[in-house]
């Protein structure tokens, strides 16, 4: 972790043909640069290697294809420990002649597997309606034995007609139609037949036992076997198209029993091979599966990165000879070294006769911001980066959100018990980081909870530390050093008899009676309080008092940090005009509130304590310049409030008007011949006062890139009218600032007051019930209430109010501390890393 982002250059590279994609996958290796578009009016579809590109994106479209049947079969895809590098060019073509093949292999044979299922289904369908449908046709027969049904008919014989559309004839023409429907479309179909053919139908039909997959569609459902009698040719031809119109399988109807038996007979011995052979085609496609398995992790990673080399080349720009590409990178100077080594080993990869070299070249453009993180301070970062990411070279809150953040996250969340709890939760996630990286969860939740282990970690950490000072554990306090304040003192003085206990529900301890009161607790809240009535009024007190010192504290070191913004920048106007003024105006108001109640804290002890005067009402007279018929809190107090006062209203004007009057006179003419240098460094600060772009051409001014002839040129015309607004918002947000600010630092009281009374009313509400049981049975009763406790301890008190904690928590950094010194408008540094790059793979879930 660094206190402001590192330093960058812009650089060219010159990559000689032959060994430019070689250069560039040790680029992609390392890590080390981001690359510019230096073809930015060129279409996508008009850069010189797009066929390479769209190779590699055909190459991707097989490997998804080959990787969802592997996710088919429930195979595992090994992954190998070290990323393999980008194959060389020449290896292209072999790896997408092997990929071609392998798909035109799986094609075949996932073909052939389909077909075979299909012919499958289809005989085991042919099989349940032939047993099905003989049913009917015997339940037929004895109705006709009793009489004929229908005096058209005079007899009806086993002669029955077959198939669909060739019938055999019996008196008038009598036609059957059978087949598969779903079980869904039966009650529809019924009535659609009876509606078109006016009753010259008979539809019998029974459900299929299991359950079948539809040919079509392929999901498994329930589906009915129906058999249909009608009376005519025209009758028959509607019924044909119902059938089709709601995708029945039609299957051919047997002429009697004989014929239906030698029909089941041979489905029984082709479904038998049909197994036998469908059982060998999916062994041999499960054997191509795993042998292309365990290179597909090798060869998605290398399209990915054959796909980015070629994407980063379509960046660059050939110079007027054809033969070198040129690339502009950022990259940062302490990396300069291994750039120049990536470029020489890239050309000894490549066997080019020349090498390939890098020049440095200066920039006007702001350069993007990069900050070094490992798995502990990148949690921090990242809270800082959701605000803004940095200018560059500009001071970073980061190295001091580590402390701060957990710190005041602690503050509203004291309690030692919690923060055992939370501590040992963290540390179990430290502790197999490992393990639970290899897992890859795809639970969002799991995961914002994992990434963020070690702010978790030192969260728990300090609100231990906090809940030994408000001496607090799940809402009991703890006497490890044992009370300063004892009873006995009370009735050896005589303050207190035995009557004294029997008329009073409720007694006060004198700390003024000698003995009483021994001396401060040695660490934290003297446990006694724990059992006062008018504890919650002297926690409120000390909690807000507190509060406002923490935030005075915080604010007054986030103005102190911009003097190194203003330093570094050179622009020492700014400490003047602006630095001096915010930390003036906030000190002498509320540095001052601070000095009033820490001298209180000394001044007032237990004798005298009746006497001390409201500190509230003292500042509120600070401002209304009255109060003298008040008792002085300290001698001279009237005449430092009235300087302290003067001193905060004459800075309001020198932040309103220093900086552009500043401004205007140097424009003016002020400062001689620098006037066009110095303006033009000051101006680009000025429009947006982000100070990024003046801290590059002023690092480039000290090395002589300013003698340049564009340097000299005429500055823009100043607006003063801009410059005055922009610092009139300025002033008017830091003035109301201060005060909304300080107030909002109270949020630290109110939430440490809401959290330890959620937490007593836990106690009193759930685990005092069962520790109050005396008999046998309460020693079960305690085992659930024990657990109810600890669910909602856990639910409520760490997830829910733990996450408020952390909201407030992220507020008053951004908004309180960060906004003294911290602008946040930067572009964060993005170097061609193979290892950033997202897999649509991973992404499908395929990998």
């Amino acid at each position: 972790m660094v206190f402001r982002s590192e330093e960058m250059c812009l650089a060219q590279l010159f990559l000689q043909s032959g060994s430019e994609y070689d250069c560039i996958s040790e680029l992609g290796e390392l890590g080390l640069v981001e690359f510019r578009d230096l073809n930015p009016s060129v279409s996508s579809f008009q850069r010189r290697f797009v066929s390479e590109i769209k190779r590699c994106e055909e190459m991707e479209r097989i490997l998804g294809y080959l990787l969802r049947e592997i996710q088919k079969t429930l195979i595992a895809v090994p992954e190998e420990d070290e990323s393999p590098l980008a194959p060389p060019p020449r290896q292209v073509l072999e790896i997408m002649e092997q990929l071609q093949r392998l798909e035109m292999e799986l094609s075949e044979v996932a073909r052939n597997k389909e077909k075979l299922q299909r012919n499958l289904l289809e005989l085991t369908e042919y099989t349940h309606m032939l047993k099905i449908t003989r049913t009917f046709i015997h339940s037929r027969s004895r109705h006709e034995a009793l009489g004929p049904q229908y005096e058209e008919f005079p007899t009806m014989e086993t002669d029955s007609v077959s198939g669909c559309t060739g019938m055999q004839r019996l008196g008038a023409k009598l036609g059957f139609v059978s087949g598969l429907i779903q079980r869904v479309k039966v009650e529809a179909f019924e009535r659609m037949l009876w509606r078109v053919c006016k009753g010259y139908t008979i539809l019998s039909y029974a459900e299929v036992d299991e359950n079948l997959t539809d040919l079509d569609t392929g999901e498994i459902s329930k589906s009915v076997v129906f058999l249909i009698s009608f009376w005519g040719d025209q009758i028959g031809q509607k019924v044909q198209k119902i059938c089709d119109c709601y995708h029945c399988h039609l299957y051919p109807h047997p002429e009697n029993d004989e014929e239906r038996a030698d029909v089941l007979d041979s489905l029984r011995t082709r479904i038998q091979d049909l197994n036998n052979v469908l059982h060998r085609t999916e062994e041999y496609l499960r054997q191509v599966l795993q042998k292309a398995s365990e290179s597909a992790f090798s060869w998605v990673v290398q399209v990915k990165k054959m796909k980015a080399i070629y994407h980063i080349l379509n960046l660059c720009s050939f110079d007027v000879t054809n033969k070198c590409l040129i690339a502009e990178v950022w990259c940062p100077v302490s990396d300069l070294a291994n750039l120049r080594g990536a470029l020489e080993e890239g050309a000894r990869k490549g066997d080019a006769t020349v090498p390939s070299f890098v020049n440095r070249i200066p920039s006007s453009d702001t350069p993007p911001t990069l900050l070094r993180t490992n798995k502990f301070t990148s949690g921090f970062q990242s809270i800082v980066e959701a605000y803004g990411v940095g200018d560059y070279r500009e001071v970073s809150p980061a190295p001091y959100t580590i402390i701060t953040f957990p710190f005041l996250f602690a503050v509203m969340f004291g309690d030692l018990g919690h923060g055992i709890v939370m501590s040992l939760f963290a540390l179990w996630m430290v502790l197999t980081e490992k393990q639970q990286k290899k897992k890859r969860s795809s639970n969002e939740i799991w995961e914002t909870f994992f990434s963020g282990r070690y702010i978790i970690l030192m969260m728990g950490i300090f609100s231990i530390y906090t809940g030994l000072i408000y001496n607090d554990c799940f809402s009991k306090s703890l006497n490890i050093f044992g009370s300063a304040w004892s009873v006995k003192a009370m009735f050896t003085n005589q303050q207190w008899t035995n009557k004294t206990l029997q008329t009073n529900s409720l007694l006060t301890l004198d700390p003024n009676v000698t003995g009483v009161f021994t001396g401060p607790y040695p660490f934290g809240i003297d446990p006694i309080w724990n059992l006062a009535v008018n504890r919650l009024s002297f926690l409120n007190s000390y909690k807000m008092k507190m509060s406002v010192v923490i935030g005075v504290i915080h604010m007054s070191f986030g103005v102190v940090l911009s003097i190194f913004n203003h330093l570094h920048f050179q622009q020492k106007f700014n400490v003047y005009l602006l630095f001096l003024p915010e930390l003036l105006f906030l000190l002498c108001l509320f540095g001052y509130l601070v000095f009033m109640i820490v001298y209180k804290w000394l001044a007032f002890g237990a004798r005298d304590s009746s006497q001390a005067p409201s500190i509230l009402i003292h500042f509120i007279n600070m401002f209304v310049m009255q109060g003298k018929d008040l008792a002085p809190l300290y001698p001279g107090q009237t005449g430092l409030q009235i300087f302290l006062i003067v001193i905060a209203m004459l800075s309001v004007p020198v932040m309103l008007l220093g900086k552009p009057l500043y401004l205007y006179w140097l424009y003016r003419g002020g400062k001689g011949l620098r006037r066009r240098r110095g303006y033009e460094r000051v101006r680009r600060v000025s429009e947006d006062d982000t100070s990024a772009a003046a801290s590059y051409e002023d690092d480039d001014e000290e090395e002589g890139l300013d003698e340049t002839p564009g340097r000299e040129a005429l500055p823009k015309e100043f607006d003063f009218g801009d410059v005055l607004l922009y610092q009139s918002i300025h002033t008017i947000e830091f003035c109301l600032g201060c005060i909304s600010n300080t107030a909002s630092y109270l949020r630290l009281w109110a939430l440490s007051l809401a959290h330890a009374q959620l937490s007593e009313v836990l106690w009193g509400m759930v685990m005092r019930l069962g520790l109050r049981m005396t008999t046998r049975v309460g020693v079960v009763f305690l085992v659930p209430v024990f657990g109810l406790f600890a669910v909602l301890t856990v639910s409520i008190l760490l997830v829910m109010e733990g996450l408020s904690a952390f909201l407030h928590a992220l507020r008053l950094h951004w908004v309180e501390f960060q906004n003294k010194f911290y602008h946040g408008t930067g572009v964060k540094f993005l170097p061609f890393d193979f290892s950033l790059l997202p897999s649509v793979f991973e992404q499908d879930g395929l990998l």
